[in-house]
């Protein structure tokens, strides 16, 4: 806990607001360096208040790869990113802010069962259907539709593609090929 606005602005890494940027300064912001999607809406430097859950369930709605690199995305990509991310924010602020008007929230976690993607691992996506995937690293997960967001491409997880090498699936097809084996 901090006392006072002077410490909590000490606080603020100097992220972009979201719904104050346009989306010229939204692109500016994450192209300052060539990162991943994943970690450039989450880097607190870059974009203020995007956590790990928020920004899988931004990228499901603009059916973007969590791995695409900033500097690589296309005009009408970065218009989807940032239609999404306000939208994605709007809606759970919105919901979150009713929950709170009702009760004090309590065991507060970043799970939510109406959430599209996040934790939401082997279940079927929201949009079409598909197994929800994940790859890990640290202590922190990504969850992703491969249909919706990598054209059907498999995510390599760093430490399980590294112990599978040549056998890890590439595609939604040689992983389905695997699981009946």
């Amino acid at each position: 806990m901090v006392r006072g606005e002077e410490i909590l602005i000490s606080l603020d890494a100097g992220g972009l607001h979201v719904f104050a940027a346009d989306l010229d300064s939204f692109r500016n912001a994450l192209t300052a360096e060539n990162h991943t999607l994943k970690r450039a809406l989450t880097d607190p430097r870059l974009l203020s208040g995007i956590g790990n859950a928020y920004s899988d369930e931004i990228l499901h709605a603009a059916q973007l790869s969590p791995v695409a690199l900033t500097t690589k995305l296309k005009p009408e990509e970065w218009e989807r990113l940032f239609a999404a991310t306000r939208n994605t924010l709007r809606i759970w602020i919105d919901r979150l802010g009713a929950e709170a008007e009702k009760e004090f929230p309590e065991g507060v976690t970043a799970f939510r069962p109406d959430m599209a993607v996040h934790g939401r691992y082997g279940q079927p996506c929201s949009r079409c259907g598909e197994k929800v995937l994940r790859i890990r690293y640290a202590d922190k997960e990504t969850n992703y539709c491969a249909r919706c967001q990598t054209s059907g491409k498999v995510l390599a997880d760093r430490s399980l593609s590294r112990l599978l090498g040549s056998d890890w699936p590439r595609t939604l097809e040689e992983l389905e090929a695997l699981k009946k084996k």
